[in-house]
């Protein structure tokens, strides 16, 4: 009797009809028959048909519930549990429990589509399967199914009852809607397999929902039968193909809906989950599917009015159902089973087919070698950055753009624009502003009213209106209100401004809207995540490509597979140290360092940025902005650039004017300032000058001579407020008289060459200011401003930052005790630039960490940025040439480069490429051509007092960028 029940059952798992592999089969298939035969065998009838119940628990449920399911499985023998809401270490301890207690190890499912999230709390939530089936390249999606199948396994759950391969042909779907990859059949498919293939790779077994098909329906099942009333070709042709496909991939099992679908079963509203026709005639038999069949929950409405007392469960089961899931009561059901076997209406092959499948699945999830789930580190596993990495790329490949008219984004020509942010929906929008304002100053706009609303908006040529609705899950609101439908219209109707829409929610949430005839582009986010919000952004402004492709049809202007391709723009963009080959782990030492360095007091705080391929990683503010503040100081606040401003300010202009023909390398001081050829200086080249090997003095104390004999501010020189002839501003009541503008020329010229080697000076850069100033008719804070900061989108990057900033905002550098007699703070801390009204060529700018990555990435980019060239590629590569490395100058055309003797700026892990510049005041920034890196450190380490050199002595700066260079993984 063994042998007749045992080979058609073993036959049957070796191969399908369709010359596949069983799904439920493994690699060690005598092993695993084996263990199937012995565990049947020893089985007794009421355990057999035990195995065929799984039952609901919730970990946060009663303690009568779990008690039940206690008795359930030592009274009963089920053959597994459904884990419901509850929390990752209750449910962990639970599933120990009840598997301790069973005699043969439970089949723990659950459903989690897009994550444990689905269920329990503190856990990771994925995208939703709409989310997924905007991406073109379906093995992110399987990398999506891998993170997810990983974390169940992890819980000890066997079976996930995923993916829904359900073609939401209706948007009034309640019950599906983002639960779907969409409306075209091809990507449904796609993406099904994608996900299956990366959960069973993870070792969970999969699961296709809801046979034969739920999309195209207004009703929920779990409320009543839900009619399909559709022709049986149009069943095979859309539904009905995803399952087809999915399983000749290998899915484990199929999940059967409750559904009235009248064109496959004959009898008159009976469930298809009850149905013999739809399961063993069209899924078994004409569709050849060996896995595993469930029921879809056995205590919904759409089936529990069919019978009681059991009778659904025996039904269900005769149809060919393997599993019979949530029934509403396990005694009765299992007592009709027990009465049907022993009447012969239930055969010993009938039975050992669905219990040998169930003990298949068993050893091919390692039950047949069980061991309990391990609770320590449980919470870090389930949310662990490799979770946030796969989640960014699904957002960045999903996010579509569904309109760009007048190819409005990747915005371009930021110094043209001034832009708005309106809010709508009733979620949060936080992450999506903050992120619109790294690359353009972006005002929020509020109203009570359309009138005041559109009255404030009329001072802005940009709207951008971000939609966000929550995110809680795929089933709330999703939709607009009438008054954001009028506002949205009055908004887009205006003439005065270009409008973006940016959607953070279901695509149908479109189908509301009119006409779009008005709106010039269209962005559909799908989810109100933070990361979706600030990757949206950064799409706006052309930082990342778009590459989504709408999954569904949600508006007549909007049909199915709608996508507009954007091309990245060279803006950085922001995201995880792994997405560009660098370690977090190791950056952690970064932290260490500069911790360090605040506990040594080499400064009170500082900002630290690194950015690789384009993308910054690691953007981090440290300590506050004096030792007693009360405040921390924040990524936003401004700090004294110090001589950074060299390659920031003054050699940009420089650079574009040699570009130009306006200024050349070989030109002499004498050609370029009149005044100095009959001085020493008129030979000194611009290349040599640059290159700190003109033979200038490194400094002059301007502003010792306007000091009286108390060393305080002579009253020949300054007055404490603004009057005629004294107009520059030095510091808070303190301004110099305009005269001494001249003074300052007049004693460069008086100065003796040098010696005829190499030394670092400031001043080449005072007579680069005058030179570009006067040649361009201009101040130099106004040209560079014009030609670089608003147009790459430096706008935190100023001269003189009180004239745009709160005080409370710029990080002072000194308390000064011998030129000002005041705390520094918004003026800058070089004297010589003070006395120039805060612009200097050598110093004087203020800016953040982020600015300055802005600029050294255009650097890096070859002189492009944001759609812009800056510069030719040949200009930079010229600038960062060092001219006079047989003299031992290792310097660029202004820029700083690598010593090759050691000892240099820079650790010896850069490249010899590589090129950068530091600042009196703490300041350092380094960019590296071979490694795709920029790095920028910003501190006061002058503060309370210049005479502070801990950090450089330190060479904390350097030691940074070491450990930044040994967190490369590649």
């Amino acid at each position: 009797m063994r042998f007749l029940i045992t080979f058609p059952i073993f036959f049957l798992f070796v191969l399908c009809a369709n010359g596949q592999s069983h799904p439920l089969f493994t690699k060690d298939s005598v092993a695993q028959v084996k263990w199937v035969d012995d565990q049947y065998d020893k089985m007794s009838l009421e355990e057999k048909i035990g195995q065929l119940f799984m039952v609901m628990v919730a970990s946060d449920g009663s303690a009568a519930s779990k008690e039940r399911v206690k008795k359930l499985i030592s009274e009963q023998y089920i053959g597994g549990v459904i884990f419901s809401t509850g929390g990752p270490v209750r449910q962990a301890q639970l599933t120990n429990t009840y598997q301790k207690l069973s005699k043969t190890p439970l089949l723990i499912g659950m459903d989690a589509e897009w994550g444990l999230s689905m269920r329990l709390d503190s856990t990771y939530a994925f995208p939703w399967n709409m989310t997924l089936g905007a991406i073109r390249d379906s093995s992110i999606v399987e990398k999506v199914g891998y993170r997810i199948g990983t974390h169940a396994k992890r819980l000890g759950v066997h079976i996930n009852f995923a993916p829904d391969i359900d073609i939401n042909i209706n948007p009034q779907n309640p019950i599906i809607g983002n639960r779907s990859f969409g409306e075209d059949r091809e990507n449904v498919a796609q993406k099904g397999i994608a996900f299956v293939k990366g959960m069973e790779r993870a070792g969970v077994l999969s699961s296709g929902k809801h046979f034969p098909g739920h999309g195209d329906t207004a009703t929920d099942s779990h409320y009543s039968l839900p009619l399909i009333d559709v022709s049986r070709s149009r069943l095979d042709s859309v539904e009905l193909y995803p399952y087809r496909k999915l399983i000749a991939a290998g899915l484990s099992s199929v999940m059967v809906a409750h559904l009235n679908v009248p064109s496959m079963e004959l009898k008159k509203n009976l469930p298809s989950s009850l149905s013999e026709q739809v399961i063993s005639g069209i899924l078994i038999d004409e569709m050849k599917f060996k896995g595993l069949v469930f029921t879809d929950a056995l205590n919904m409405k759409g089936v529990t009015n069919y019978g009681k007392n059991g009778e659904v469960e025996l039904t269900a089961f005769l149809a060919g159902n393997d599993i019979l899931l949530m029934p509403t009561n396990v005694e009765l059901a299992k007592e009709k089973l027990l009465k049907a076997y022993n009447r012969g209406k239930i055969t010993e092959k009938r039975l050992a087919t669905s219990v040998k499948k169930i003990l298949m699945a068993k050893y091919k999830v390692g039950l047949h070698k069980y061991r309990p789930i391990d609770l320590e580190g449980l919470y870090m596993d389930l949310n662990s950055q490799k979770d946030d990495l796969v989640y960014e790329e699904a957002i960045e490949n999903a996010i579509t753009v569904v309109k760009n008219d007048f190819y409005l984004m990747g915005i371009k020509k930021l110094e043209n624009k001034k832009i708005a942010y309106v809010k709508f929906g009733d979620a949060n929008g936080k992450p999506f502003f903050e992120e619109l304002n790294k690359y353009a100053t972006v005002t929020q706009v509020n109203a009570k009213d359309i009138g005041t609303l559109k009255e404030k908006l009329a001072d802005y040529n940009l709207v951008i209106i971000g939609f966000h609705k929550s995110n809680e899950s795929p089933w709330k609101s999703y939709k607009f209100s009438e008054r954001e439908l009028l506002w949205l219209k009055e908004i887009a109707a205006s003439r005065t401004s270009n409008t973006i829409l940016s959607v953070f929610a279901k695509p149908y949430a479109l189908l509301e809207v009119p006409t779009f005839n008005t709106i010039d582009a269209v962005v559909v986010g799908y989810q109100n995540s933070a990361i979706a919000q600030r990757k949206a952004a950064e799409l706006i402004f052309g930082a990342i490509p778009a590459k989504g492709v709408l999954p569904v049809t949600s508006h007549s202007e909007f049909p199915v597979n709608t996508s507009v391709q954007l091309k990245p723009l060279s803006r950085l963009g922001y995201s995880y140290p792994e997405r560009v080959g660098l370690s977090t782990e190791k950056l952690a030492k970064v932290d260490t360092l500069v911790q360090n360095g605040l506990d040594s007091l080499m400064f009170p705080g500082a900002q630290v940025l690194i950015a690789r391929k384009g993308k910054v990683i690691y953007n981090k503010a440290f300590g506050k902005p004096t030792y007693t503040a009360k405040d921390s100081v924040t990524t936003e606040h401004l700090y004294d650039l110090a001589s950074v401003t060299k390659i920031l300010a003054t050699l940009p202009m420089v650079m574009k004017m040699e570009e130009q023909g306006e200024i050349g390398l070989s030109d002499t001081f004498g050609e370029l300032i009149p005044q100095y050829d009959t001085t020493e200086l008129k030979n000194v080249t611009v290349l040599k000058a640059l290159s700190h090997y003109g033979r200038l003095p490194a400094w002059i104390a301007f502003y010792v001579s306007t000091l009286d004999k108390k060393r305080k501010p002579s009253r020949e020189f300054y007055r404490n407020a603004p009057t005629d002839g004294f107009s520059i501003k030095v510091s808070d009541q303190l301004y110099l008289t305009d005269a001494y503008t001249d003074s300052i020329y007049n004693r460069i010229g008086r100065q003796d060459l040098k010696s005829n080697r190499y030394r670092y000076s400031d001043v080449a850069y005072y007579v680069m200011k005058k030179y570009v100033e006067q040649k361009k008719g201009k101040r130099l804070d106004r040209l560079v401003d014009e030609f670089l900061y608003k147009r790459i989108g430096a706008f935190y990057t100023t001269y003189n930052p009180l004239e745009k900033f709160n005080k409370n905002r710029i990080v002072p550098s000194e308390e000064d005790k011998y030129f000002r007699y005041q705390r520094v703070q918004g003026y800058v801390h070089d004297m010589g630039a003070a006395m120039q009204g805060g612009v200097g060529g050598h110093a004087g700018l203020f800016s953040n960490a982020n600015d300055v990555a802005k600029i050294m990435q255009m650097y890096l980019q070859g002189g492009f940025y944001g759609g812009d060239r800056f510069f030719e590629s040949r200009t930079v590569k010229k600038f960062n040439t060092c001219y006079f490395c047989d003299k031992r100058v290792r310097r660029g055309v202004g820029f700083d480069k690598p010593d090759a003797n050691g000892g240099g700026p820079a650790c010896e892990c850069v490249s010899r490429k590589s090129f950068g510049h530091s600042g009196f005041t703490g300041t350092y920034t380094w960019a590296d051509p071979e490694e795709e890196l920029v790095y920028v450190f910003l501190s006061n380490r002058t503060y309370p007092s210049a005479t502070n050199t801990l950090l450089v002595r330190s060479g904390l700066r350097t030691r940074i960028q070491e450990a930044i260079y040994n967190a490369i993984m590649d």
